[in-house]
């Protein structure tokens, strides 16, 4: 029997209930068996009890014996209760009670997990919310199923709230199943060698899974490779995980995928890493957060012989990327396309080389830490040695974002004085001020605001004092003053601020982070002891376990914004994006050449996103504003006329043509604008262009998106036709055929026209079939794409009545969304925009004529922002309204004047759950419907089609005609404005200029035009 199943007799027998968790079925009734209520008294502890009858044994849910439940000596936050299932057990829900028959229980509570009574682990909800919800009374049973479950043998409740008119009372219940699992443990020295039969590696979907917990920031977890040169890696890099899949013994961008997930992962709790490859990808996990990767069709197998785990220094080919280092920590689970290598490990399989001091059970070192989580948090220790007055050392680990707070402060003997270890620009310092004296200040170390633990030792000792920062790995500073730097008593973290200790004083920022390993005089502090009260004395300290959190993992600053952090917020720089906001959502550009022209804009090169907030990213496209319409124009490679002479050995020639936007901008330019054309031009002489004189087909272009579509028609003639414009028109130079070029004349002909039919959009190659003949002269020409229309600017709807409204599905924007439209009305109120679910809500109205009012609730309580304007808004001219809603604020901004904005919570929800219908125009309720029109409505960055649903909705007219009233001054120099359905126009007649807006001279268009002509 192996060492495993030694320390857990009998947990093999429920047979169906372990295959069942090993295979981690999902089946919520399967997994929900009592956990608490057969346990003996010896499997509780507690913070305290408030008597005999009080304790905590008598916590078991819907029990009446002793005191009908445990209470605590006092009611205070410092107060838990612990209960120890016997094994590591995956729990899927828990139960609160208050104390039988009395006025004591609980209104809200932590909840603690841990594997081995210490380094406790909170559990978070989604959105990060870590309170629970108690009782509201004491014999009411309240369960929560928890949203993602959790393995673990010990279970502690931790008090937030109670009765006020009682006491903390408590009784509880753990709801779950068996845990099956097979760990393996490394020392930093061991490893274990598999060589993979080819069994091994035939699978239709390939795939690597397993958890792991280790202390250390780096270390290699496994590492394979094969015959081809295929290696794939998992390695903690700085507590993040690195996955890496490499080609070869060279690293270089081609050869190398890696992609890195993951944050604080050396927390000694277990991770959950899984890598599903496919074909042409692979989804990597690491706990709930996935990344989808794209490979290439060279990484298409692995096609793996061996594997190292624990180790990267085995297989002679490769090397790890950074740290180095083999892995210390345990691994449970490990298994690849199917097979569990942990086990094969623990039968002596001959495939299995065993490499050092391997043992099958979680070997891991006890390490306490402490958080300090506010403005309030400090630990004060007295120094147990009598020989204080001879110097000190002490010493401590920590852990943080912030670059600035407290470590260690103490009051110098002998008149006075203090001293102060204290982070500044994430710099370690320490002054001293000694009355008389100059003051002394020492600084050492750098980035210490990075998250990972590091190291602090302060000596003094003979008039020497010293500071070092991460060991030998790290910097030191050292002085000699001429007194003695050293104390009775130090106080970490910050001061009392309860006026106890009238000695300390902080004149620095506090300390919010996590310390361990504290040693004062190269003892190390117990700080179970201080826990208990036994030593020295805290608060508003969470002793035993470490409550840091990577608030930028993941990463919620969008379009590329970089994120950084403190303790207790995160920070998006978008000045390398062309999008703003608190995490960089809203795109900074216009989405059109048309947007910009009603910005008063003329012609010239601007930005364009075409999708607002959404993944495509911006674009330099020319705007042509010198006509009726406004052109968007993309170039590509060869606009040129471009001549073709018989080239020998050549039957055809051929162009491929790639253009300045990439593929997702031309679709969504394309898809969003009313009308599209390219000019194709074909100059022959004694070359055919289409067809042969037995009607082969000689030429052809491709066109369309992606690869595109063959194509046989040309310039000004119909899809599918083999035509050209000249057939159509009925002119051709030669009825019998369908091209002028066809004719095969001596004389120069050509067959130019264009091209509409967007789906065939844009010309991406042209192939030319008769260039081959002596004598044989062509040139041809594929113009730029040019689209005008955007059909978003003015898709409206108008809504007569208070009572109309349009749905559509709901508005799925659970991190963040963005809001636009306008809207021109005669009333003095109404709602634009309302989207319900169960608590969570938004909606966007007009709450008086000259404010509008942004309106929504998370799961936080209501938030609020409103724009109040110093004009009437109710004077039917178009008005427009930009509201944005993310985890860290909301905001709304009204036409041009400045914008309002709301803190949402830092620890508060964080996701928007809707499930109704989004109403625009009105509300679920049919009150406060809105009166007037709204047009350009787009909801992150999609337009909805407005005037579509008001062609079937009863109450609502599709468009809303009127726009002279708002853009009649663009209209310059006598220039008069001209409504049109769908837009408007400005009529030059009266006016000596020309343009779009009546703002340019006649002869500066006329030099324009001959130019144009000229160089056509």
């Amino acid at each position: 029997m192996d060492v495993w199943s030694k320390k857990l007799p009998g947990i093999i027998t429920q047979v169906a209930l372990i295959l069942f968790s090993s295979c981690g079925v999902t089946g919520g009734e399967v997994c929900h068996s009592p956990l608490v209520s057969n346990l003996l008294p010896s499997s509780f502890r507690s913070s305290s009890q408030l008597s005999g009858s009080h304790g905590p044994g008598f916590a078991k849910l819907n029990r009446r014996e002793g005191a009908g439940g445990w209470s605590p000596l006092s009611s205070d936050r410092y107060q838990w209760l612990e209960v120890d299932l016997g094994l590591r057990t995956e729990i899927a829900a828990v139960a609160t009670q208050g104390r039988y028959g009395s006025s004591d229980w609980l209104t809200a509570y932590l909840l603690m997990f841990s594997d081995t009574g210490h380094n406790w682990k909170q559990y978070r909800q989604e959105d990060n919310i870590g309170a629970f919800p108690g009782n509201t009374n004491a014999d009411s049973v309240v369960q929560h199923k928890l949203q993602h479950r959790v393995t673990a043998r010990y279970v502690r409740l931790i008090p937030l709230d109670w009765n006020r008119n009682g006491r903390i009372g408590l009784r509880l219940e753990t709801y779950g199943c068996p845990y099956n699992s097979d760990v393996v443990s490394f020392d930093g020295h061991s490893s274990l060698l598999y060589r993979l039969s080819p069994r091994l590696r035939q699978m239709f979907r390939e795939s690597v899974s397993l958890k792991f917990k280790t202390l250390r920031n780096s270390g290699t977890l496994l590492h394979a490779e094969g015959r081809n040169e295929h290696s794939l890696t998992l390695e903690l890099e700085r507590g993040k995980l690195l996955f890496i899949l490499r080609k070869g013994q060279v690293s270089s961008p081609d050869s190398q995928h890696l992609v890195s997930l993951g944050s604080l992962l050396d927390d000694q709790h277990w991770h959950h890493v899984a890598v599903e490859h496919h074909s042409d990808h692979l989804n990597f996990t690491v706990d709930k957060n996935t990344v989808w990767l794209q490979i290439p069709a060279s990484f298409s197998h692995w096609n793996h012989d061996q594997m190292i785990v624990g180790s990267d220094r085995v297989l002679s080919s490769w090397r790890s990327v950074g740290s180095n280092r083999n892995f210390c920590g345990c691994l449970e689970n490990i298994i690849y396309n199917g097979v569990n290598l942990v086990d094969l490990a623990k039968q002596r399989d001959q495939r299995v080389t065993v490499k050092g001091n391997v043992t099958f059970s979680c070997v891991e070192p006890i390490f306490v830490a402490m958080t300090f989580t506010g403005p309030q948090s400090f630990l004060w220790l007295p120094r147990v040695t009598e020989a204080w007055t001879m110097g000190m050392t002490v010493g401590l680990q920590f852990r943080t974002w912030n670059k600035a707070g407290l470590l260690l402060t103490f009051e110098l003997p002998h008149q006075g004085g203090a001293a102060w270890l204290y982070l500044s620009k994430a710099v370690v310092y320490l002054q001293i001020h000694k009355p008389g004296r100059a003051p002394l200040e020492l600084n050492t170390g750098s980035a210490l605001n990075d998250g990972q633990w590091h190291s602090v030792l302060l000596i003094s000792r003979r008039g020497h004092l010293t500071i070092s920062v991460d060991g030998d790995e790290g910097t030191t500073a050292h002085a000699s003053p001429a007194f003695d730097v050293t104390s009775a008593q130090l106080v970490f973290g910050g001061c009392p601020t309860d006026g106890s200790s009238q000695e300390c004083m902080n004149p620095f920022k506090v300390f919010q982070g996590c310390m361990r390993l504290l040693t004062v005089d190269h003892q190390q502090v117990d700080l179970i002891k201080v826990q208990q009260r036994l030593i020295g004395n805290y608060s508003h300290l969470l002793i035993d376990m470490c409550g840091i959190i990577d608030r930028c993992s993941p990463n919620h600053c969008e379009h590329g914004g970089s994120c950084s952090q403190s303790w207790s917020t995160f920070h998006c720089n978008c000045s390398s994006t062309s999008y703003s906001g608190a995490t960089c959502h809203s795109s900074i550009y216009e989405q059109s050449c048309e947007a910009y022209k009603h910005k008063g804009k003329t012609s010239g090169y601007y930005y364009i996103d075409v999708d607002g907030s959404g993944p495509i990213g911006p674009q330099l496209i020319y705007c042509n504003m010198t006509e009726d319409k406004t052109w968007m124009v993309i170039q590509h490679n060869n606009t040129e006329l471009t001549r073709v002479r018989p080239s020998q050995g050549k039957t055809q020639h051929s162009a491929h043509f790639e253009y300045a936007s990439e593929e997702k901008q031309l679709a969504a330019i394309i898809s969003q604008s009313e009308h599209c054309e390219q000019e194709l031009t074909y100059h022959c002489r004694k070359s055919r262009l289409l067809h042969t004189p037995d009607g082969s087909l000689l030429s052809w272009w491709v066109g369309g998106l992606g690869e595109g579509q063959i194509q046989t028609y040309w310039g000004g003639a119909p899809p599918g036709s083999q035509q050209c414009a000249c057939s159509l028109q009925e002119n051709c130079v030669d009825p019998r055929h369908h091209c002028n070029c066809d004719a095969d004349h001596m004389d120069w002909a050509n067959d130019s026209g264009l091209l509409t039919h967007k789906e065939n959009l844009p010309v991406r190659a042209l192939v030319l079939g008769d260039v081959q003949r002596p004598g044989s002269e062509t040139a041809y020409r594929v113009g730029p794409l040019r689209c005008h229309g955007d059909k978003n600017v003015w898709n409206a709807a108008f809504f007569d009545k208070e009572t109309s409204y349009l749905h559509f599905p709901t508005f799925h924007a659970e991190l963040s969304a963005d809001i636009s439209f306008l809207f021109k009305t005669t009333s003095s109120s109404g709602v634009f925009l309302e989207n319900l679910g169960i608590k969570d809500f938004i909606r966007i109205e007009m709450s008086s004529s000259t404010e509008v009012l942004f309106s929504l609730d998370v799961g936080n309580g209501p938030l609020e922002v409103t724009v109040k304007a110093d004009f009437p808004l109710n004077d039917n001219r178009w008005h427009h309204i930009r509201a944005e809603r993310n985890i860290k604020e909301v905001s709304l901004r009204l036409d041009e004047l400045p914008g309002a904005s709301q803190k949402a919570p830092a620890d508060g929800h964080i996701h928007l759950q809707l499930n109704s219908q989004l109403f625009i125009g009105g509300t679920a309720s049919r009150q406060k419907g809105f009166r007037g029109c709204i047009r350009a409505l787009q909801l992150n960055g999609v337009t909805l089609d407005l005037e579509e649903r008001a062609k079937i909705t009863p109450g609502v007219q599709a468009g809303c005609p009127g726009h002279c009233s708002s853009y009649g001054s663009l209209c310059q120099n006598q220039g008069l404005c001209v409504e049109r359905p769908n837009s408007f126009s400005c009529d030059c007649g009266s006016s000596a200029y020309t343009g779009a807006f009546c703002d340019r001279g006649a002869d500066t268009l006329s030099s324009a035009s001959h130019q144009y002509l000229r160089l056509s």
